[in-house]
């Protein structure tokens, strides 16, 4: 079944199957599902939610149709977790690249769109455990138990995704100021216009993101043959 732009069934398959021993491909597995998903919609907060809400559902079903004893699930569950904080990080990352651009152009940190992306970003780390929370309890026993172990580890360690949007939040407002005082603002209403379709950009830029990596990768391959 193909919901949010994922495959749940090869997502639950993966976590039905996997071994105790397979935490960091799970990991990698979760974070590029997550981050393919996020990549074909506009980064909004109600699109983060939906593609986390599907993930977790995905990996609860999985998880529970493993056969591996609470112990090993729970620890399914965090490479879970950690999965889908990774692929946050990076939209975290395309939304601070994004804002450079904007606030080095000389849009005001205080126009409502950009205030708007700042207090979003803020509010990510809360919606990210909400979110998981809400789908794990759904998911019912036996899951409500390991979900309950990872998630409380979790908001006693902080997510990556949380430090890094504060980290963009302290960054931007920063370099707003040096903006300010170097006036300049010649670029002001070509970025105000390019506001208004904010969202699009930044998925735009996640993309290039992922892109980017591609002929890394590709070399690398190559020169292990």
């Amino acid at each position: 079944m193909i919901k949010s732009g994922i495959d749940q069934d090869a997502l639950v398959t993966m976590f039905a199957e996997a071994t105790a021993k397979q935490g960091e491909a799970l990991r990698k597995g979760v974070s590029e599902v997550t981050l393919k998903a996020l990549q074909g919609r506009e980064l909004t907060l109600a699109n983060i939610r939906g593609v986390l809400k599907t993930v977790t559902e995905a990996a609860s079903s999985g998880a529970a149709k493993s056969g591996l004893p609470m112990p090993d699930v729970e620890g399914l569950l965090t490479q879970a977790f950690a999965g889908m904080d990774a692929a946050l990080l990076k939209t975290v990352e395309a939304n601070r690249r994004a804002l450079e651009q904007f606030v080095g152009q000389g849009v005001d940190v205080q126009e409502k769109q950009v205030k708007g992306v700042l207090a979003n970003l803020e509010k990510m780390e809360d919606m990210f455990f909400a979110t998981v929370t809400k789908a794990a309890q759904g998911a019912g026993q036996p899951m409500a138990g390991p979900w309950d172990q990872v998630l409380e580890a979790m908001k006693l360690k902080g997510t990556s995704t949380g430090a890094g949007a504060s980290q963009t939040v302290e960054q931007m407002l920063a370099q707003a100021q040096t903006t300010l005082r170097d006036s300049r603002a010649s670029g002001l209403k070509a970025a105000q216009a390019m506001m208004a379709s904010y969202s699009t950009l930044v998925s735009g830029v996640l993309i290039g993101m992922s892109e980017g990596l591609q002929p890394k990768a590709a070399a690398a391959k190559s020169s292990k043959k």
